[in-house]
């Protein structure tokens, strides 16, 4: 029997766009993310139709809906940036992104959500987030902003489940906009993944506080840093501090089915393995 659950890792489009569904049938994925452009710059060339033409094929031949590919955008992008240039130029920057995606066909773009910087208060830099949502789907007409949840590190927002709830209800257009819940991130801040019961309690509170129906993506990594150290350290699956009872919950958990679940873990050798492990802890596989 099929699994209704798409798995994948954050592959390499080193070399064009093209490449990455091809890396990620390398591992048997049936989901990835990408970048579209180099994440660490402001420009990119833009993608000339031989690029998209041959990533929708490649996406074909591995057998990948576009609906499981989550694209992220650029580190450099803080849509609640306190300076009114930089926001300018943050909200220029994911406009172009989220062209990008609607371009190759793509319904998802993973996002950071912003930083205060220390200059803003926190409501304010929220609103900017969601502002800058609403100017970008004003722009777009199939992209889902997908906000990931972040650890909290320094004056990074969307840590709290109420933060992530806080840029929705200001966002205009719900039907496209969504949550990509990162397992490390949620550890890191404070939220109790690491046994079955407690990742049970954790999502439990995310249903009741943000909406399950928001949940669009996920990335599964474990942690490096204890619960609630607001520090953001990758490791791989049942190396760290959350451990392996929590997936089990995770991969078996109804809001988690026909959604990109993407690993971001630091051996991209054990990939593969990785996501057979995943496989192998569903229950009740059903035909899609």
């Amino acid at each position: 029997m099929n699994s209704k659950r798409w798995i994948g890792a954050h592959v390499s489009a080193s070399g064009g766009i093209a490449n990455a569904p091809i890396n990620a049938k390398k591992i048997g994925a049936n989901a990835f993310a990408l970048f579209t452009k180099n994440q660490r710059r402001w420009q990119a060339a833009p993608l000339c139709p031989e690029q998209i033409l041959a990533f929708k094929q490649n996406c074909e031949q591995a057998n990948i809906s576009s609906d499981a590919i989550l694209p992220h955008d650029s580190y450099l992008i803080n849509l609640g940036h306190p300076d009114k240039e930089q926001l300018e130029k943050s909200r220029e920057a994911f406009f172009d992104e989220m062209d990008r995606c609607e371009q190759i066909g793509l319904s998802l773009l993973n996002f950071h959500p912003g930083s205060h910087l220390r200059k803003i208060e926190i409501d304010e830099c929220l609103a900017r987030i969601s502002q800058s949502i609403n100017m970008a789907l004003e722009r777009t007409s199939k992209i889902t902003a997908v906000i990931e949840n972040t650890a909290g590190q320094g004056s990074n927002l969307g840590h709290s489940f109420e933060q992530l709830a806080q840029i929705i209800d200001k966002v205009e257009d719900k039907s496209r906009v969504g949550i990509c819940i990162d397992t490390c991130h949620m550890f890191a801040a404070g939220y109790d993944i690491s046994s079955y019961q407690a990742c049970e309690e954790s999502f439990t509170l995310f249903d009741k506080i943000v909406g399950n129906q928001y949940l669009k993506a996920m990335h599964l990594n474990d942690s490096k840093t204890p619960l609630n150290s607001r520090v953001d350290r990758h490791q791989s699956l049942g190396l760290g501090h959350i451990g392996r009872e929590g997936f089990k919950f995770i991969m078996n958990h109804p809001a988690t089915e026909n959604i990109p679940l993407v690993l971001e873990t630091i051996n991209s050798d054990i990939w593969a393995d990785e996501i057979n492990w995943l496989r192998s802890l569903e229950q009740n596989k059903s035909a899609t």
